[in-house]
């Protein structure tokens, strides 16, 4: 027997049943390219009765009262919690993030439908004075929100879980029903997340889930008329080609970064260190709000450079199922590469390697670099990788600046103890967030989050993702 056969072969997930493809694809580990299952290769066809069921979902399930939808979403947390192993395994084999890190993926994503369930039954509208103008007299008004039909959702691959809860979860809370189309590198756990749901109240239909090609199913579904609105997790170029085929529909863009942290003078250097290796090589740094650049005030920087390189050397690199793990590999072999190459260019250009810089494979070693220009790739493009630049500065503003000197604008954490030195952080810094003794990696899931320039468009975070997915309507009654 071929070992191919050995495998599951997945499918997908329509109308509250689970179907076949006409063809599949083999996923692999990116650790040990073990050969994981055969996943639906989804054709337009299949896209299409996803999207039909889902229309026909919307008509019963828009109409749902807030409690009810509040139940189901807290149903899910609650299977999605008593499953915990299952999922973080899930999460641990299609993406090599290190089992203790999938673990809290799963634990916040618990919390993320929990929150869910808590927003749905506060989607407030608010009461217009029409008085305060002449013409008003003798009138009431007050607005509504209400679901605006069927949002395609297209997630990455780096959280699997939670970033597809960020889209999943808010959208069921609002009445509106998801057409999901996960990364083509971690099928399975969204597959996991429709079998629990699959097991609530929620209507057939109310979420389904297509794998596959992302340029074929995306464009699609950018494109269908049908599909009210678009929320897209990851690159750049992918989301502006996205808002380019919705036209006139609704797009929430979470798109890439390259954070930044500035060390200013008097800070705690050994808690800040610690932060701050965490934040720039959590799951081999391939997070949006990983820390990449770092800026450190001049009396703290050799200090600062000699103490992070040496905890970056101690970290453990290997096989994401050992608990004593901290990073391992990265998504693809191409990646690497990429990433080596932008290091090979900076060196050239007179940066220097304090630690790491090599790969074995797809695992990647902590890579620190110092005098690394501005207009370097490692420092002015995402380099979403274990790698960090740290440079010094002189005077806070010369460190704003550099943060400021990016195409990016997503997260920015400055550790100070100096208030007015915060307060000019917070005005200046062109970002979506600003973390005062917090590093940009920092979030919870009930915070808006979203970033500006090429960072994105929108916000995430249940309430405000529920506001880019209602309509907001007014309703106006003349009196007597």
């Amino acid at each position: 027997m071929e070992a191919a056969t050995l495998v599951p072969r997945k499918k997908l997930y329509a109308g509250g049943a689970w179907h076949d493809a006409d063809a599949a694809y083999p996923l692999f580990s990116p650790y040990d390219g073990r050969r994981l299952a055969e996943i639906p290769l989804c054709n337009l066809k299949d896209l299409d009765k996803a999207v039909v069921a889902a229309l026909f979902a919307f008509k019963e399930f828009s109409q749902w009262p807030a409690h009810k939808r509040s139940l189901v979403l807290r149903k899910t947390a609650e299977m999605i919690g008593a499953r915990k192993k299952e999922f973080a395994e899930t999460i641990t084999s299609e993406n090599s993030k290190p089992i203790k890190a999938s673990f809290a993926e799963v634990e916040r994503t618990v919390q993320t439908f929990m929150f869910a369930a808590e927003e749905a039954k506060r989607i407030e509208g608010f009461t217009i004075p029409m008085d305060a103008a002449p013409s008003g007299e003798g009138r009431v008004a007050f607005t509504i929100r209400q679901p605006i039909g069927v949002i395609g959702a297209i997630t990455p691959f780096n959280f699997p879980l939670n970033l597809v809860a960020h889209k999943v979860a808010p959208a069921i809370a609002s009445g509106n029903c998801v057409v999901l189309k996960p990364a083509r590198q971690t099928p399975m756990t969204s597959l996991l997340l429709a079998e629990v749901m699959d097991e609530t109240d929620f209507p057939p239909g109310a979420l389904n889930v297509v794998t596959g090609d992302g340029a074929l199913l995306g464009s699609a579904l950018a494109e269908d008329p049908r599909i009210a609105m678009i929320t897209f997790t990851g690159s750049p170029p992918v989301g502006a080609e996205i808002k380019k085929r919705a036209g006139m529909k609704r797009v929430l863009l979470e798109l890439g970064s390259n954070s930044a942290l500035i060390v200013d003078e008097g800070s705690n250097l050994p808690e800040v260190v610690q932060r701050s290796v965490e934040g720039a090589f959590s799951f081999a740094g391939q997070v949006c709000i990983s820390v990449q650049r770092i800026y450190v005030h001049e009396s703290l920087y050799p200090a600062f450079v000699a103490d992070f390189v040496a905890l970056a050397e101690g970290l453990k690199i290997g096989d994401p199922f050992d608990e004593t793990t901290a990073l391992s590999a990265m998504i693809t072999p191409q990646d690497v590469d990429r990433v080596l190459s932008w290091i090979q260019e900076a060196t050239e250009h007179g940066a220097k390697v304090a630690c790491g810089g090599t790969a074995e494979g797809t695992l990647m070693r902590p890579t620190v670099l110092t005098g690394v220009g501005p207009q370097e790739k490692i420092s002015s493009m995402e380099a979403f990788a274990p790698v960090v630049v740290i440079n010094p500065f002189k005077e806070l503003a010369e460190a704003i600046e550099g943060v400021n000197n990016s195409r990016y604008g997503l997260n920015a954490g400055v550790f100070t103890q100096n208030l007015q030195h915060a307060f000019e952080a917070v005005r200046k810094l062109q970002v979506g967030a600003v973390l005062i003794n917090d590093t940009p990696t920092f979030r919870v899931d009930h915070m808006p989050y979203g970033g500006v320039k090429e960072s994105g468009t929108g916000r995430e975070g249940i309430r405000y993702a529920i506001e880019e997915m209602t309509e907001l309507k007014l309703a106006s009654f003349k009196l007597g």
